[in-house]
């Protein structure tokens, strides 16, 4: 037991997973207050909480130079606390959105996957034409059959592929070597 809290105990582990609780959190806080105002909390309207991953990503990779880095950050330490940070955010708000969506009001599902399937009618004549009816049916009635469980799954999905290119310019940024070392310090 103690080698595995000596594990998780390093901290380039340890802030990133607290960053990404906190992530988690914010970003559920988010999903809360599109809810309070009524408008759909899942879908296109829920896209804009990559905000938060950004700031927050960008906020751990700052705080780990800062403090454990003495200034200094590798490339591989600001893309692992990146993807650690992002993962691990969009896991924790995902479960909190699936426990409030399966427990708290379920409606909330429902009129996301009416939203859905309304949008696919919209753009049914250019997907017809695409893909084909059969494969247009299809796609139709998968949106209808999809579970509460699938939001995790979903979540963590859009929340890496978006976060990709944030978390490469964030790395490059913020890393900072030290060079000194390569240099011939002959006395």
């Amino acid at each position: 037991m103690n080698s595995i809290v000596a594990y998780f105990n390093k901290p380039i582990l340890k802030y990133s997973l607290l960053f990404g609780l906190g992530l988690g959190v914010l970003v559920f806080a988010f999903f809360l207050g599109l809810y309070a105002m009524g408008i759909v909390p899942l879908g296109n309207n829920k896209v804009l909480d990559i905000g938060i991953h950004i700031i927050l990503i960008a906020g751990a990779c700052w705080y780990y130079r800062k403090k454990v880095g003495n200034g200094f950050l590798h490339l591989w330490e600001a893309l692992t606390i990146g993807y650690v940070v992002n993962t691990v955010g969009a896991l924790i708000a995902g479960w909190l959105i699936y426990f409030f969506v399966t427990y708290i009001d379920p409606s909330v599902f429902t009129e996301y996957i009416a939203q859905m399937k309304d949008l696919m009618l919209q753009g049914k004549a250019e997907l017809v034409k695409n893909i084909g009816e059969a494969e247009f049916q299809k796609m139709y009635n998968g949106v209808g059959d999809m579970a509460t469980s699938e939001i995790i799954m979903d979540e963590v999905g859009k929340k890496t592929v978006m976060a990709i290119i944030p978390i490469l310019v964030i790395s490059l940024i913020l890393r900072k070597q030290d060079y000194s070392i390569l240099q011939n310090n002959k006395s």
